[in-house]
């Protein structure tokens, strides 16, 4: 099947309309059908503002993270319509995929 994977850059703490912006984003996915997520966690990184984002001793919400999720078209479409209501910046990657499953579903 064709479609596309979103990946989208943050920190662990940062939060939309009071919930976490990762949480924030699985429900959204989830709401419109979505599959599946995977959030990963980075080291560092900085971003637009030039400033380093990492994870401290005491303080781990400035890790950087990465939201991934992997789609039709049509539900990023949706997606999008939905991210389009939010207040907070958000900075997103597309790529072009191509997927499959093999094997039973349910299996692990």
């Amino acid at each position: 099947m064709k479609g596309c994977q979103l990946s989208f850059y943050t920190t662990l703490g940062r939060k939309t309309g009071g919930k976490l912006l990762k949480d924030w984003l699985i429900e959204m996915a989830r709401s419109v059908g979505i599959p599946g997520a995977t959030v990963f966690a980075g080291l560092e990184g900085y971003g637009h503002d030039r400033r380093l984002h990492s994870a401290h001793f005491f303080e781990l919400t400035d890790e950087p993270i990465l939201v991934v999720m992997v789609m039709t078209e049509e539900q990023k479409d949706q997606l999008l319509a939905r991210l389009a209501a939010i207040t907070t910046e958000l900075f997103y990657v597309i790529h072009p995929v191509q997927f499959a499953s093999i094997g039973p579903k349910g299996e692990s």
